[in-house]
């Protein structure tokens, strides 16, 4: 019974952190789609680079923090934080700007609930 207490507990929890990262990332996704570059990495810019750093290293601890549960629980990984890290860094000339990009993502998680 004590582990299914602690089972429930870590998933609620486990909840929780999902939440906070999906309100963390729309945060910084609406920053991004108003025209601040850098969330995304698409361009070698190292100022933009350096101002987004701390939103996207925030993001990655909360992830890693929110596998590591999943993980305890025998979920898989979290598909939104795997999709941020794969929609990072450099992209070919014909792909959309990081603002439109943003938008895109917002959109998608605004249908998705």
């Amino acid at each position: 019974m004590a582990k299914g207490d602690r089972l429930a507990r870590l998933d609620a929890l486990r909840e929780d952190m999902e939440r906070d990262y999906r309100e963390a990332l729309i945060a910084a996704l609406r920053i991004t789609a108003a025209g601040k570059w850098g969330l995304f990495d698409h361009r070698k810019d190292r100022a933009a680079r350096a101002a987004a750093a701390p939103v996207v290293a925030q993001l990655t601890e909360m992830g890693e923090e929110i596998d590591a549960a999943r993980a305890q629980l025998g979920l898989s990984p979290f598909a939104l934080h795997a999709e941020f890290l794969a929609a990072r860094g450099p992209v070919g000339p014909e792909a959309v700007g990081e603002p439109k990009q943003a938008q895109a993502w917002l959109d998608r998680l605004a249908a998705e609930g």
